[in-house]
């Protein structure tokens, strides 16, 4: 048997897609967000209710209220677990409906291509100018009783034409791929083609996307909630912030009323930017390798940095 036979019936072994490993970025921002996400799904169902009024007012953490009480005599803790519901509530809407959004107008019109990019780009471009905050401010002229979903949808509608920019480019890119090409003149459906071909391409940038899409849901009820804009009758982080702000709890010292819901927000609003980095890195690997040339530069002498330069010169 001669070395060519060999080759011809030795086993085909196809080489599997390798992906990069855990960053250190990406498990911190699982675990934290992952601690956040756990503690608004059980801790509703572990506490009391947010709005039952005690006989207590502004008392300090205790072995009765573990983190205080509000200057109604609230218990802070079960605020903070609804609040925390709450606000999780609002990133999730937000995120689903920017990645339909975002999804619909720009792959699907992308890769159509025509008239229909173009109004699709038209529409897109309209909703990019339109500011958040004033309709919000409109709408609460208008809607006295806001519901967390209003506020979800206020957001998620003027939030997803950015998220659709960036796809609809990414889009254009793949779809004059060589791949692509081929499977069109091989006479295959243009469902198929966007379904198997393009969209796979294009998961770890719509994942970024959308956790790019619950931070900004997230600060942006934080925010509106907080100048007294937000969901009426809901607990969430902003509104724990307004109410603490209305009882003058940071001139009366009464910090375990307002740095718990500021914590968790910053908290969880890092734990997401982690994971966004990491998806960055997961798109891009050149990001990768700076970052390791830059933690390898973090660990050089100055002469040793001038050395390395003068060598890439």
């Amino acid at each position: 048997m001669t070395a060519d036979t060999v080759a011809l019936t030795a086993p085909v072994t196809r080489r599997r897609p390798t992906w990069p490993p855990l960053t250190a970025k990406l498990a911190a921002g699982l675990i934290l967000g992952g601690a956040v996400v756990l503690f608004g799904l059980l801790g509703p169902l572990l506490v009391q209710d947010p709005s039952r009024v005690g006989d207590i007012g502004l008392a300090g953490p205790s072995g009765d209220h573990l983190l205080g009480t509000t200057q109604t005599g609230q218990d802070v803790l079960a605020q903070l677990a609804y609040a925390t519901r709450g606000s999780l509530i609002v990133g999730a809407i937000v995120g689903v409906l920017t990645l339909l959004l975002s999804a619909f107008f720009g792959i699907v019109g992308a890769y159509a291509g025509g008239w229909l990019d173009e109004l699709f780009s038209l529409f897109t471009n309209i909703v990019l100018v339109i500011p958040g905050l004033p309709v919000v401010i409109v709408i609460s002229a208008y809607v006295p009783d806001k519901s967390l979903l209003l506020v979800s949808l206020v957001l998620a509608i003027t939030g997803w034409a950015g998220s659709a920019r960036v796809l609809r480019g990414s889009t254009l890119s793949l779809r004059g791929r060589d791949y692509v090409l081929a499977c069109r003149v091989a006479g295959e459906k243009r469902w198929r083609i966007l379904a198997v071909e393009i969209l796979p391409n294009l998961i770890p940038l719509l994942a970024s996307q959308v956790v790019f899409a619950v931070i900004f849901a997230i600060l942006g009820e934080a925010g509106l909630s907080y100048l007294g804009l937000g969901a009426s009758g809901s607990f969430t982080w902003g509104t724990m912030l307004y109410y603490a702000q209305n009882g003058l709890a940071l001139r009366l010292g009464a910090w375990w009323w307002f740095v718990p819901p500021g914590l968790l927000l910053a908290l969880f609003g890092a734990a997401l930017s982690l994971i966004n980095f990491s998806i960055d890195e997961i798109i891009n690997p050149k990001l990768r390798s700076q970052t390791r040339a830059s933690r390898r530069g973090w660990r050089m002498s100055s002469e040793q940095l001038r050395k390395a330069k003068e060598s890439t010169l």
